[in-house]
């Protein structure tokens, strides 16, 4: 790929969990696999627009909650972290549950209810469309007495998706690591630029590409796994027909 040509790059690395992937095996050592991200990062950042933003979705354990923050500690020589997003994906509020508890069979650890997304930019100055990924007023009357355009503001730094329901692993594509399309879009949307390059080097099963085709962007994956590219590209055939 020519540098400088990809605006937005969303993706999700394998998280050197021991997740069941069919083509790659995900146990390295703690050092080999930062060593490894760091090489990807280096060339994420040869292909980046200037003006680029990369988001970057990745989580610990509860046995090795460390990882993420070696990985962002090591991406300081490459990049600037303008933003970390909370992504939760369940959580209590009062007394009510919203999305899927993951069972833990633990007494020591609580659920692990959030991962971590990190917007990395080369200088820490890119502009932002930050109520394009924006939400309504609740309360309407702030509106106009604070002088608001619209009905729209910022959606902060804590982003709750919760993952549709699904009861067998067939609809997560037999892939171990999904996300949902509504993460790739809202990053999409944040940075703003209309018609972008977006990338993910991590493609799986599409899910990135199929949120830069809803939005009109042009979407670029790469994935070692042909099982896995053949059903990204059959879902974005069948979004491309409704």
């Amino acid at each position: 790929m020519k540098a400088g040509t990809v605006d937005v790059v969303i993706t999700s690395p394998p998280y050197n969990i021991g997740l069941g992937y069919l083509s790659y095996k995900d146990r390295r050592s703690e050092d080999d696999y930062l060593d490894w991200m760091m090489d990807v990062a280096r060339a994420v950042r040869r292909v980046m627009n200037p003006e680029g933003s990369f988001f970057l979705n990745i989580a610990g354990t509860s046995s090795e909650p460390w990882l993420p923050f070696e990985l962002a500690v090591r991406l300081r020589e490459l990049f600037v972290l303008q933003n970390h997003i909370s992504w939760v994906k369940s959580i209590a509020v009062g007394e009510t549950s919203f999305g899927h508890f993951k069972p833990v069979n633990s007494g020591r650890y609580l659920n692990r209810n959030h991962e971590h997304l990190f917007h990395l930019t080369l200088k820490g100055d890119v502009p932002l469309k930050r109520l394009d990924a924006g939400v309504p007023f609740k309360d309407k009357s702030n509106i106009a007495r604070r002088g608001h355009a619209q009905d729209r503001r910022c959606r902060g730094d804590t982003w709750f998706i919760p993952y549709e329901t699904v009861r067998d692993r067939q609809q997560k594509f037999n892939h171990p690591g999904t996300f949902p399309i509504a993460l790739p879009e809202l990053c999409i949307r944040l940075h703003g630029q209309p018609a972008p390059v977006v990338l993910d080097p991590f493609m799986g099963t599409g899910t990135t590409l199929l949120a830069a085709a809803r939005l009109q962007a042009h979407g670029i994956g790469i994935e070692i796994d042909p099982a896995y590219v053949a059903i990204a590209r059959q879902r974005l055939k069948d979004q491309s027909s409704d």
